[in-house]
């Protein structure tokens, strides 16, 4: 039996959310604690590190994570078996207008927390400025943790994206069990 629409973009984004996490510890747990300081002439050290898949992992982690947030947002606009529900219709129900927003401000905050810790703060800036005037620099690699934090934030917007898939397939239901007009879903407010 094939699986819907609707399950097959869920398994795609639940795949890419996790494989996203996945790169981003790996990543986190090959880091190397330290590099090799050496001593150049005129009173300068400069670090060697071990070759490290870090950098990449974090990147892949960083692009696995838009991807994720891709698939997510084409998902809850999708018009499935060719019945497209209006935007105005989805947004009219408060939980998924709430949700997709903080998916995505979480998306964009794991991306760049995942950018941020690959290329800026940490791994690659370490690995291309190696050259450091003060003799006793001990070579220290960037901080422990970033990437395995950024991993998270990335599982958790992969998570909000699930949870807007699923309260936009309640509001597609609802849309089209009442005819495909009015309201998509009323808000649970009691009526005096």
């Amino acid at each position: 039996m094939a699986l819907s629409q609707s399950t097959r973009f869920g398994m795609a984004t639940a795949f890419l959310g996790v494989l996203s996490f996945l790169l981003g510890v790996v990543g986190e747990l090959k880091k190397p604690p330290r590099g090799t300081p050496v001593r150049g002439g005129r009173g300068v050290v400069v670090c060697e590190f071990p070759p490290d898949p870090t950098v990449a992992l974090g990147a892949l982690s960083a692009v696995s994570a838009a991807c994720c947030a891709g698939v997510g947002a084409v998902a809850v606009f999708f018009p499935y078996n060719g019945r497209p529900v209006p935007r105005k219709a989805l947004f009219d129900y408060t939980l998924l207008y709430v949700f997709f927003h903080l998916a995505i401000g979480i998306t964009v905050a794991g991306i760049a927390t995942t950018a941020w810790g690959t290329a800026r703060a940490s791994e690659a800036m370490h690995h291309v400025r190696n050259v450091h005037g003060d003799p006793g620099y001990a070579c220290p690699t960037a901080k422990t943790g970033l990437l395995g934090g950024a991993a998270f934030l990335n599982l958790d917007a992969s998570l909000f994206w699930l949870l807007c898939l699923m309260l936009a397939g309640n509001v597609r239901e609802e849309y089209f069990d009442d005819g495909g007009g009015g309201r998509a879903v009323a808000d649970e407010a009691p009526t005096c």
